[in-house]
């Protein structure tokens, strides 16, 4: 998944590093701060009480309005559990099973907050963890673009680490007031099914 960059790449809207880097930082903060963050910190402080997880995962569902978008998310979501299956990892035979009950969906970021929280990682390095995730997914689909190479993306993960550790010296939105505003590149997903070529899934 390319998460909008393809389709932002034809558009000749990032056209160069310093672009590609002023997006991701602007996804991190309109994003992933407000939006992503606060499900992952309930779904932690949650991770043994699986019927709260499904309304944190319905909640999501019910706030990505962009399809491309939840699509992706349940895909990767459920790899995650995929592999925290066959750890062993305590909750995530059950989760699953609801999944397939299809009372719940499998969000990425919901996946996380259970495992992390299950294998006791805190709250502070499950922030963290997931931020590096966040950046490193559209990292690597840029690398895949031909945008960067690897040692410009190494040069902008390390610059836009210091806006992550900014961003979690202070407390995170309550799941209430989550939400976020990307327009531009939810638009970029939702068109990117009607380009005549395409490497990524959306």
């Amino acid at each position: 998944m390319s998460n909008g960059l393809e389709a932002l790449q034809e558009d000749g809207v990032l056209n160069s590093g310093e672009r590609l880097m002023a997006f991701i930082n602007g996804q991190i903060i309109h994003r992933w701060n407000c939006f992503e963050r606060p499900f992952l910190r309930a779904s932690m402080a949650h991770c043994r009480e699986l019927d709260e997880l499904v309304d944190i995962d319905l909640r999501y569902h019910a706030q990505s309005l962009c399809e491309e978008a939840r699509a992706g998310s349940m895909r990767t979501g459920r790899a995650l559990l995929g592999v925290h299956r066959a750890m062993s990892t305590e909750g995530a035979d059950e989760f699953h099973t609801i999944i397939q009950g299809k009372r719940a969906h499998g969000h990425n970021v919901v996946i996380q907050g259970l495992v992390w929280g299950e294998m006791g990682i805190s709250p502070e390095h499950g922030e963290l963890t997931s931020a590096y995730a966040f950046c490193t997914g559209f990292l690597g689909a840029a690398i895949r673009l031909g945008m960067i190479g690897h040692a410009e993306s190494q040069r902008i993960l390390l610059a836009l680490s210091s806006e992550i550790v900014r961003l979690i010296e202070v407390e995170p939105r309550s799941l209430e007031l989550a939400s976020s505003f990307c327009p531009e590149q939810e638009v970029a997903m939702m068109r990117h099914e009607t380009q005549s070529s395409r490497l990524f899934l959306n």
